[in-house]
């Protein structure tokens, strides 16, 4: 009878515990592509990524995209905010802030809210700015859905 009541008692203990448990916060991820790997295609992203390594493809991130010294990007890039300290050959798309950082080397077209170049960083291309900031579309939103219909255009 002692050893059903422990029982007992180890059982609701037990419930009460797990039905105690506070509840996970949600911790943005962080990818990261390590210098001497190469990847090819279509990244699709939550939190930040950080490029050491080569990528061609196209990449959607809702955070931020860092290109680090090592890091090579050719393709599209859509995101919250950027640094590149590498070199990228890209059209992107920035809906807050990109800094080319000093050792950036940088050709394609740019569209962002805020671009800051520092001395020594290389931009060989076209930039176009705006103040109302440029959408992050959704994974599954197709790219003609984020532009705005203009007066006139057919």
């Amino acid at each position: 009878m002692s050893f059903a009541i422990k029982n007992s008692l180890f059982l609701i203990d037990f419930k009460i515990n797990a039905m105690s448990k506070p509840k996970e916060t949600e911790v943005p991820s962080i990818n990261l592509l390590s210098s001497g790997t190469v990847v090819k295609g279509e990244i699709k992203v939550n939190g930040d990524f950080r490029i050491d390594g080569i990528f061609i493809g196209s990449i959607n991130c809702k955070g931020k995209i860092v290109v680090g010294a090592t890091g090579v990007i050719e393709g599209e890039i859509n995101c919250q905010n950027a640094d590149f300290s590498g070199e990228v050959k890209a059209i992107v798309k920035v809906a807050e802030l990109l800094t080319l950082k000093e050792s950036a080397k940088f050709t394609g077209d740019i569209s962002t809210n805020k671009l800051a170049i520092e001395p020594g960083a290389k931009f060989s291309g076209n930039c176009v700015m705006d103040n109302s900031g440029i959408k992050t579309p959704l994974p599954n939103e197709k790219p003609d859905e984020q532009r705005p219909k203009q007066a006139g255009a057919q």
